[in-house]
C-alpha cells in the first residue's frame, strides 16, 4: 500500500550557534580531575545547563580512558556534547559525536571604525513582580546584534541579578551597574563593570588574551581571561573591595589598582 503525502511543505532547517564552553584536560587524568573538582566547589553550579565541548587533541589515549574520562565527567554532571581533536579510533558506540570547526577569535572580524560600533539596547530585564523574579533567576541575556560585523560592544544600564548571564562573544561588554552574587558576565572581548563585581565575570571568552576586566569595587567569585582562572582565594587581599583592572600575562592573571 502506497501512502500519499497530502502536506507537501518542506522540512525547514535552520542553523544556530551557540557559545559552548571547552574542556582540554591534561594528563594524568586524576590530577586534573581534581583542578577540575577544586573550580567547581568554588563556583557552585558553573557547568550546570552548559554546552561542553571535550577537547582531547593531542592527547595520547586510548578508548578505554577516554570512556572512563567521560563517566569521570558525567558524575560531576559535567555533560558533553561533543569530541573535539580525537582519533577516529578511539571514539566508539554511545560516546558524544565528533566535533570540528570551532571558530577561533581570530576569525571573528573587528569593525573597520570604531565609531561604527553602536551600543545594542539593554539586555537586562526590568523587575517585576514575585513570580517574574523567579522566571529572572534562570534567565540568560543573550546579546544578538543587528549587525553583527559593526556592532563590537553591548551595554547593560542596569545591575545583573544573581542567576543571570549576559552572553556576548561578539565583543566588549559594559555593566552601568553591580554584577550580583550568582551572576556572570560572559564575553568574548574585554567587561567593564561600573558598579561591585560579585559574580562571575569571563572576558576573551573565544580566545581573546588581550581582553582585560575593569571593575570598580572587586569581589568576585571568580575572573577568568581566554580560559585562564582565579579564585577569590588565589587574588591577592589587596584587591578585595578596590577598583581594579585584570589582564593575561603569559599564562598568569595580572591585576592593579585603578586611580
Amino acid at each position: 500500500m502506497t501512502k500519499t503525502l497530502t502536506d507537501t511543505r518542506p522540512i525547514r532547517l535552520k542553523g544556530r550557534s551557540f557559545l559552548a564552553i571547552v574542556l582540554s584536560p591534561e594528563l594524568p587524568f586524576d590530577n586534573w580531575l581534581a583542578r577540575l573538582d577544586d573550580l567547581a566547589s568554588r563556583s557552585t553550579g558553573f557547568f550546570l545547563g552548559r554546552p561542553i565541548v571535550l577537547d582531547v587533541e593531542g592527547l595520547d589515549i586510548t578508548q578505554a580512558q577516554l570512556k572512563e574520562l567521560l563517566g569521570e565527567l558525567g558524575e560531576r554532571s559535567v555533560r558533553i556534547m561533543g569530541i573535539e581533536g580525537a582519533r577516529p579510533s578511539i571514539l566508539g558506540f554511545g560516546m558524544p559525536p565528533a566535533m570540528k570547526g570551532g571558530r577561533p577569535a581570530g576569525d571573528i572580524e573587528p569593525p573597520e571604525e570604531e565609531e561604527a560600533a553602536p551600543a545594542a539596547p539593554s539586555a537586562a530585564p526590568a523587575a517585576g513582580k514575585a513570580a517574574k523574579k523567579k522566571e529572572a533567576a534562570d534567565a540568560v541575556v543573550r546579546a544578538e546584534p543587528q549587525t553583527a560585523r559593526n556592532v563590537a560592544s553591548i551595554v547593560i544600564d542596569a545591575p545583573v541579578r544573581s542567576g543571570q548571564s549576559v552572553i556576548f562573544p561578539e565583543g566588549d561588554v559594559t555593566v552601568l551597574g553591580s554584577v550580583a552574587s550568582g551572576a556572570e558576565i560572559v564575553a568574548g572581548g574585554s567587561i567593564h563593570i561600573y558598579g561591585t563585581l560579585r559574580g562571575r565575570a569571563l572576558a576573551g571568552s573565544v580566545g581573546n588574551a588581550k581582553a582585560r576586566i575593569f571593575c570598580s569595587k572587586l569581589e568576585a567569585e571568580l575572573l577568568a581571561i581566554d580560559g585562564l582562572y582565579k579564585m577569590p582565594d588565589d587574588m591577592d587581599p589587596k584587591f578585595k573591595g578596590q577598583a581594579v583592572q585584570v589582564w593575561l600575562e603569559g599564562d598568569t592573571i595580572k591585576a592593579e589598582k585603578l586611580a
